[in-house]
């Protein structure tokens, strides 16, 4: 049943009466745990159908962003510049596009 947690989850499953087995990460496992975690949460939060369980799960993936991000020795305001920029290049996704195909270009042919 192994799974990267929540800080506090242990102290909150001895306080339900429950003894946690944990351990700690090395730095290569706590970097693979992390993308594990971020599919994880990025799945229940592709699951969910209304507005509150979506801001759970959403600030799910951004608290786990934001440890992957410490992880790389940046901030999750340096990801929205980032972000920031790529919409001024290549826009955002406001316009709900969907491509469906691409034809070749006179030169394919």
């Amino acid at each position: 049943m192994g799974k990267l947690v929540r800080d506090r989850i242990p102290e909150l499953i001895r306080e339900s009466g429950r003894t946690p087995h944990v351990v700690t990460l090395s730095p290569n496992a706590y970097r693979r745990a992390l993308l594990d975690k971020l599919r994880e949460e990025a799945m229940e939060l592709s699951a969910v159908q209304t507005t509150e369980p979506m801001l759970e799960e959403a600030a799910d993936v951004l608290e786990v962003l934001a440890a992957i991000a410490v992880e790389h020795g940046v901030t999750l305001d340096t990801i929205g510049e980032v972000a920031r920029t790529k919409r001024e290049k290549r826009g955002g996704f406001a316009m709900r596009l969907w491509l469906e195909a691409i034809d070749p270009g006179p030169e394919a042919r």
